[in-house]
């Protein structure tokens, strides 16, 4: 199942990918930092949303030191447990 979600508080402002049970697959980021997302993009391949929520959750971005409350890799650890959620409701 194709899936976006619309992240808050990011550079970012959308993530695709494909979740297929619990298996992540072409996860890709609109806007934000093109190099470290594609990297977070091919690192999470094939990861189960166990594991993406395990290495991502928590993650901060704070750009000049100050804090934004999020981070692109915490926002992908909030889809993937979104879209699992509700891919086990269906």
């Amino acid at each position: 199942m194709k899936y976006t979600y619309e992240t808050q508080g990011t550079c970012s402002t959308a993530i695709h990918f494909d979740i297929n049970e619990n298996i992540i697959s072409n996860v890709s980021f609109e806007d934000g930092c093109n190099g470290n997302l594609q990297a977070v993009s091919r690192l999470v391949d094939g990861m189960t949303v166990a594991q993406i929520k395990e290495k991502c959750k928590g993650i901060m971005c704070m750009p000049k030191g100050i804090s934004k409350g999020t981070s692109c890799a915490d926002q992908l650890a909030l889809a993937v447990e979104k879209a699992y959620k509700e891919s086990a409701s269906k």
